[in-house]
């Protein structure tokens, strides 16, 4: 067979807690790898304590590309993501280091490696009306609606997913045909030769342990305190995408007083434990992924994958 010529690059992937960062960091001290964040809440300024953002020692010593770099006003997109992070992955791979792509985000890594399909550019004036509506009737009303426009889609979109029903409902609006019926995808095979290194625990209820641990952590760290901040801005609101992050929609709502403070403690475990079980899900459909128990000498067996990679 012929040599793969692409330049190599890594893809480390795990559900939330699994200690994602603390390995690349560690990989980082022993290669010469130049991070990339995949992360669709690291990109927003002052989300920082509730998205275990990396602190800044750690990002001195360890810098992470795609890191704060939106406010919290500004939508995201994964077609965005794959622009940024293409350029990203050129940059290091010209000085002759290697991409490590470290993140939970599925989407975007889809996105990078596939590509997407050629779908309409944002129009705020449609978001706005889809998310008036939206406060006005609720999601799951507004998923009903998809499910008649686009019943593919709504199969694939849970109710509850703002985000996703607002883009496929914002797609029928301003393309006049359902997201679903519009294919494309990258062309041609991926500039890069990836490893996939995928941290899935093998217990379940270990990985619960510590997304408990985590959240309790974030809250004596102050997480109260950095959406109390961001409140003040007076600009932000529950229905934008960084405000639909994984306990940051639960930190808003219970500061709204919908709920006590032990109760939101719960409800950010919960939700956290669900989007661990989507990621997993995710991951182990990546069947070109090579499996990892973080809770079992994980820095030892990506060390030895990452060595043979680079080296071959």
């Amino acid at each position: 067979m012929p040599i793969d010529q692409r330049p190599p690059a890594i893809f480390l992937m795990g559900p939330t807690a699994s200690g994602k960062t603390d390995l690349a960091c560690a990989l980082a001290e022993r290669f010469s790898l130049g991070l990339i964040s995949v992360d669709s809440a690291l990109v927003y300024r002052g989300f920082d304590i509730g998205s275990a953002k990396p602190d800044a020692a750690t990002l001195a010593r360890f810098p992470h590309r795609l890191i704060d770099i939106r406010d919290p006003t500004q939508p995201y997109s994964a077609a965005e993501f794959r622009i940024d992070a293409l350029q990203a992955m050129r940059e290091i791979s010209a000085t002759g280091s290697t991409p490590l792509l470290v993140g939970g985000t599925g989407l975007y890594f889809r996105a990078l490696q596939s590509g997407l399909s050629e779908l309409p550019a944002a129009d705020a004036d449609v978001r706005a009306r889809i998310a008036q509506e939206a406060r006005q009737s609720g999601w799951p009303v507004l998923h009903a609606r998809l499910r008649e426009l686009d019943p593919a889609a709504a199969e694939r979109i849970r109710p509850t997913d703002a985000q996703r029903i607002q883009r496929a409902l914002e797609v029928i609006e301003l393309s006049g045909r359902p997201m679903s019926a519009q294919h494309g995808g990258m062309r041609g095979r991926f500039a890069w030769r990836v490893l996939k290194l995928a941290l899935v625990p093998d217990d379940r209820a270990a990985l619960h342990a510590r997304i408990a641990a985590r959240i309790d952590a974030m809250l004596a760290a102050g997480f109260l305190d950095e959406v109390r901040s961001l409140r003040t801005r007076g600009d932000l609101h529950d229905d934008l995408p960084a405000l639909r992050a994984v306990g940051y929609r639960q930190a808003w709502q219970h500061l709204d007083g919908r709920f006590d403070a032990a109760e939101f403690r719960d409800r950010a475990i919960f939700a956290t434990r669900q989007l661990a079980k989507r990621q997993m899900t995710w991951l182990r459909s990546e069947l070109d992924a090579q499996l990892i128990d973080p809770l079992a000498e994980a820095a030892t067996t990506a060390r030895r994958a990452v060595d043979a990679f680079v080296a071959g």
